[in-house]
């Protein structure tokens, strides 16, 4: 990565960081994959549980195979009944989660199908750890949401077998699709729970 974007990303991540803070979330800066695997092991205690709704961003920097590899009871809900999986979940103590698009004050946005994922974060598992790369950093909520719908959505729609007017031109029709993946909209603004949020920013280009 260039220096310069570099050095760019880590200010942008402090202001970040402070607008978590200021939201009662805790926020981490990462200078790599790397880092952010180290930081991401050091919030989940072993023999913990943890449960993931989707998160690629987890996967790209190792987390998952960290997780399956050592002293830790990762719920994997492929090998789970859609409901077991949701509700095992729901009691697990760390859930990994990342963001389709962050404010640069820290208000967190993330778009759902089945509302798995946007069901935890909001309320269920102990602690949650987001995994955000820098590239999903918007100015305001309202370009956060933006991108969540035509950045996040529509290459998030390529991973699966629906038809949708986004998987097929690129871009949100606002649609309501029977196959749509834009059921329920999160805005995580705060959290009445010290030390639950935990964002950990990658200075990388991760998931979508």
């Amino acid at each position: 990565m260039n220096e310069n974007i570099a050095k760019k990303n880590e200010a942008l991540a402090q202001t970040v960081i402070k607008g978590l803070e200021s939201r009662n979330m805790t926020g981490f800066y990462a200078a790599s994959k790397e880092d952010a695997l180290k930081t991401a092991l050091s919030l989940i205690p072993e023999n913990s549980t943890i449960a993931m709704g989707g998160c690629t961003s987890a996967t790209e920097i190792g987390l998952i195979d960290a997780l399956k590899n050592g002293k830790y009871n990762y719920i994997d809900r492929a090998q789970m009944e859609p409901r077991a999986g949701l509700m095992a979940a729901y009691d697990a103590d760390i859930f990994l989660a990342s963001a389709n698009a962050m404010t640069s004050d820290g208000e967190i946005v993330n778009i759902d199908g089945n509302a798995n994922r946007v069901s935890c974060i909001a309320q269920g598992p102990k602690k949650v750890v987001f995994i955000v790369g820098m590239n999903k950093i918007c100015a305001d909520l309202d370009s956060a949401i933006k991108r969540a719908r035509n950045i996040a959505a529509p290459a998030n729609a390529q991973r699966f077998n629906i038809d949708t007017p986004c998987k097929k031109t690129g871009k949100c029709f606002d649609c309501k699709s029977p196959d749509t993946i834009c059921c329920q909209f999160l805005i995580t603004r705060f959290s009445k729970h010290p030390g639950r949020i935990n964002v950990i920013l990658v200075n990388d280009n991760l998931g979508f």
